[in-house]
């Protein structure tokens, strides 16, 4: 496989990286979205490790920079952010078209990565399916007893917070980033929707976010029978971190993600690069 530098987009405002295979493997690539504010190359290196690994199994794959993030400039159009998210995302299959020959795509992204992947499956009819990281969850009643019932039982953890709770003088911060979740009814219709277009999505949790989901049961308590569609893959992994600074960690990762891709749209034709 080889890798290339573009500039791309309608205003010739986006830069990103592509990997080829070293022979035509899929038609299905793989376009990997910023994690927040970080540049293209993800968290520790993620969407680099990710990327390669995936052009080794055949897949043309995409990392590049949202509009104003990393290397990438204005568009000077007049969009709100979800609406530049999705011209970006269109411009990105346009590219990976044009070098690949792809016809259809899998968007990946992590934290608000996700959340602008789910924005563009949503609406764009190229999507063929998405790896959500630490994507969309709502903590349910099943989240709340597992999360309280363990410190409630932990005398020694509620005095500490009575003591800690009479030494404080002041409220404490907000938190200097904050996002919006929409309600969990659109959510649910807004997946839903996705699978009736075929879509095949996986959701992939880590421990990192433990303060909202914390055990595998969690999705299915969120979204009902969405959980058990056959499109549908929801997998754990607790002992990790949200941006996976443990290599050991993003290798389990990179590899589920792989063995989900290879047996939802595999990659046929590939030789060893």
């Amino acid at each position: 496989m080889h890798e290339q530098a573009f500039r791309f987009g309608r205003a010739g405002h986006l830069v990103g990286i592509a990997g080829l295979p070293a022979s035509a493997g899929s038609p299905v690539g793989v376009i990997v979205l910023n994690a927040g504010l970080v540049h293209r190359v993800g968290p520790f290196r993620l969407h680099v490790e990710l990327t390669r690994r995936l052009n080794a199994a055949g897949y043309p794959t995409l990392r590049f920079d949202l509009s104003t993030l990393g290397d990438s400039g204005a568009s000077g159009q007049p969009l709100s952010r979800t609406e530049q998210v999705r011209a970006d995302v269109a411009d990105a299959m346009d590219l990976l078209a044009r070098q690949a020959g792809c016809t259809r795509f899998v968007l990946a992204g992590l934290c608000s990565g996700a959340q602008n992947a789910h924005a563009v499956a949503c609406t764009e009819p190229r999507v063929a399916g998405a790896v959500f990281l630490d994507g969309y969850i709502y903590r349910t009643f099943g989240h709340r007893l597992r999360h309280y019932l363990p410190r409630l039982l932990n005398a020694r953890r509620i005095a500490r917070f009575m003591t800690q709770r009479r030494q404080r003088t002041a409220p404490p911060e907000a938190p200097a980033f904050a996002t919006t979740m929409p309600p969990r009814a659109q959510v649910r219709a807004e997946i839903a929707g996705m699978l009736a277009r075929g879509q095949r999505l996986c959701f992939i949790y880590s421990g990192g976010i433990s303060e909202y989901f914390n055990h595998p049961r969690q999705f299915r308590e969120c979204f009902g029978r969405l959980a058990t569609h056959p499109a549908v893959s929801v997998a754990f992994f607790a002992e990790t971190d949200h941006t996976y600074v443990l290599a050991g960690d993003r290798t389990r990762l990179i590899g589920n993600i792989e063995a989900w891709l290879q047996c939802q749209f595999p990659a046929t034709g590939v030789s060893t690069p």
